[in-house]
């Protein structure tokens, strides 16, 4: 658990059960041990692969939150299972009674004077279990990944303070991608809706000039048939005449 001024993390590291062609979540518990009001906000290095609700926030005085971030469906796993993601909390003291809606990017400012308190975690893929080997050394086996997964993880506590460092001004807003997102699908819908309106009006367009011209047709039938008819009178009284 994070020890912070401000705000309990629990846990550190945000480990999800790896998984191809489908969504895993992860859950994160925010403690305000104050007994101030205090809003957080989550980031990520990469937006696109995870949706966070809520991102954004105000937990109570020694009270909690919950925090789901959900990684989206993946095509293909990386290469020995590690991920290089990585996300940051930020959380600050706010006026008692405020609520998400009271929530402003320059809360987070450290430029404007604010102090922001900072705790950032790193994402862990979790290998399905394997069947178990009919092979006695299979046991054996069996503890290496895992023994060498508690190196990588130690060597990559390690090494992450200097490269989470790194990485801080790449930390994105959660939502600022699924914005974009929805704007695109919006426009998206948009275009739809403006392409099948266009097809209906073309089609009842089609319709009202294949009308018109049955009646064009049948004006030219009826009329051809009255000046025969007029011809043939006329020739008959002729005739009769004659």
């Amino acid at each position: 658990m994070s020890t912070g001024d401000l705000l309990d993390l629990e846990p550190l590291e945000l480990k999800f059960p790896f998984e191809l062609r489908k969504q895993i979540s992860s859950s994160l518990q925010l403690s305000n041990k104050t007994d101030s009001y205090v809003a957080f906000k989550v980031k990520t290095t990469n937006p696109k692969k995870y949706c966070v609700r809520p991102n954004t926030g105000v937990v109570l005085p020694r009270s909690t939150c919950d925090v789901l971030v959900t990684m989206q469906a993946q095509k293909e796993a990386p290469p020995d299972m590690q991920c290089k993601d990585k996300f940051l909390l930020q959380s600050v003291k706010t006026s008692d009674g405020a609520t998400a809606k009271d929530i402003t990017a320059e809360m987070f400012s450290k430029e404007s004077g604010n102090v922001v308190e900072e705790c950032k975690l790193r994402v862990i893929y979790v290998p399905p279990p394997q069947p178990p080997s009919p092979v006695p050394e299979g046991s054996e086996e069996g503890s290496s990944p895992r023994g060498s997964m508690s190196d990588n993880g130690n060597a990559n506590t390690n090494a992450n303070g200097p490269e989470l460092a790194s990485v801080t001004r790449t930390f994105v807003d959660t939502d600022d991608k699924s914005s974009e997102a929805k704007a695109l699908i919006s426009k998206l819908t948009d275009e739809k809706n403006s392409a099948i309106q266009q097809n209906n009006k073309l089609r009842q367009e089609l319709e009202l000039l294949r009308r018109q011209g049955n009646k064009n047709q049948g004006g030219v039938s009826f009329m051809f048939v009255v000046i025969v008819g007029l011809i043939g009178i006329i020739l008959g009284y002729l005739m009769k005449r004659t």
